[in-house]
């Protein structure tokens, strides 16, 4: 696992959709974690899924010859730890993370200069490298360019770390 860390706008999500197709051609199964704001939500009103959790359900799940979703509904209890939520994945060779910035776990900082908006490696000893339009200053951590996927995928693949231990999912 791998996260992707930084501030909203420098590219995070492109930079995913960009990684992904290229971490395939080169042999790996690759799923994501996305980390949301609170109220995110990913079911339609109408629809008889949604209407199954504004009853009341715990978990609903849709399932498709296609697809299936889980949507697991916290009831007030805390937020599931990134352990907790890698648990539910299937076993693929790469889980990317998007977010979950302020979490322990290896990451590589985006960063776009026209943001303004500070580094997070200073003051993370989880960052692993750095992918920006720019040098960070005073920086010892390998950096490479936001447009430049084959070593972004290089770096990626170096800095990957196996999934901390799982915990118990909480209900």
């Amino acid at each position: 696992m791998i996260g992707l860390a930084g501030w909203s706008g420098a590219g995070k999500t492109t930079l995913v959709r960009t990684l992904i197709p290229a971490l395939i051609e080169r042999g790996l199964r690759v799923s994501t974690i996305k980390h949301a704001h609170d109220d995110f939500d990913i079911d339609v009103p109408g629809k008889d899924s949604y209407e199954h959790r504004a009853a009341g359900a715990c978990e609903v799940l849709v399932a498709s010859r296609n697809r299936y979703a889980l949507v697991h509904e916290m009831h007030g209890a805390p937020e599931p730890s990134l352990p907790e939520l890698l648990a539910h994945l299937c076993a693929v060779d790469l889980v990317l993370n998007e977010g979950f910035k302020h979490a322990p776990h290896p990451k590589l900082e985006v960063h776009r200069a026209a943001n303004g908006k500070p580094w997070l490696f200073p003051g993370d000893a989880y960052v692993r490298g750095i992918i920006a339009d720019v040098a960070p200053p005073h920086c010892t951590l390998p950096r490479v360019e936001l447009d430049d996927i084959e070593a972004i995928t290089d770096l990626v693949l170096r800095v990957a770390a196996p999934f901390p231990e799982p915990t118990p999912w909480r209900s």
